[in-house]
């Protein structure tokens, strides 16, 4: 059996978990270890379980934590050496990941960690060596790529065919506008190393998707400038209008910033 976990996605605090039988791996760390504590404790998580970690990049509220909860997991780290890099420079972070708990990664060179077969690949971001991951494990396979820029074509030939994917729908541009954020922070979030509006993200779905695609997550929504039912009925009512192709009993479901998700079952 395989599942999703949500523990937090948003600019609070970033982690997702995909859990086999025996086995666990964690894509990022951007959450407080006491609240992770709390989570493992409701939702039977163990961390001995917990072998491995993925980091999409090095922005805080993705690596807040990395240092002690790897410690605390006894978890190798994996990364690309730009994204090590920053971690190990980055002054916020008191606590830095073990030398001995350190892997470096490649973009397009898949790795077998455990059950989990995972194959990085880049992704335009304001940040250093900034990845998305297609994972493959028994038989199912899921695409995460949060904080995208803009959609490229490596991305997409990354995440198409996949069975699952987590996907960005950071903002909807009229509340932006309309928003308080200054204007060069405006002009941030919708550049080409930006997010992905909710529309841009409907399109990526769009250009992804197939009749393989059960569930779709749309992660890293904004708290000020989205809101999860704007977000979902944008990419709704692009797949309709577009009429793309899902499986039939497809689910767009949107994360939440603070709250944990609850265990999706989404493989055999």
């Amino acid at each position: 059996m395989l599942e999703f976990l949500s523990l937090g996605s948003g600019s609070s605090g970033n982690c997702y978990l995909l859990r086999t039988d025996d086995d666990t791996l964690m894509i990022d760390a951007g959450i407080d270890l006491r609240l992770l504590r709390q989570y493992f404790d409701r939702y039977g998580i163990n961390a001995d379980h917990i072998h491995h970690l993925l980091i999409t990049h090095d922005h805080i509220d993705h690596v807040k934590t990395i240092g002690p909860v790897s410690r605390a997991c006894h978890a190798e780290v994996y990364a690309t050496a730009k994204v090590h890099h920053a971690i190990e420079s980055n002054k916020r972070l008191s606590e830095k990941i073990d030398a001995s708990l350190v892997r470096h990664i490649e973009h397009e060179h898949t790795l077998q960690l455990g059950d989990f077969s995972v194959t990085p690949f880049s992704v335009p971001h304001d940040s250093h060596g900034n990845t998305g991951y297609r994972i493959a494990c028994q038989g199912t396979t899921v695409g995460i790529a949060t904080d995208v820029g803009h959609a490229t074509p490596t991305i997409v030939k990354h995440l198409q065919g996949v069975e699952h994917l987590v996907v960005e729908a950071n903002y909807d541009p009229q509340m932006l506008l309309r928003g308080k954020y200054p204007y060069f922070l405006k002009q941030r979030i919708t550049g080409p190393d930006g997010h992905l509006s909710n529309s841009e993200a409907a399109r990526l779905i769009g250009q992804c998707s197939s009749v393989h695609l059960r569930h779709v997550w749309l992660c890293h929504l904004s708290e000020e400038n989205n809101h999860p039912e704007v977000a979902r009925n944008t990419v709704e009512k692009y797949i309709a209008e577009q009429h793309v192709a899902l499986h039939p009993q497809c689910t767009i479901t949107t994360l939440s910033r603070q709250k944990p998700t609850g265990f999706f079952e989404i493989g055999p």
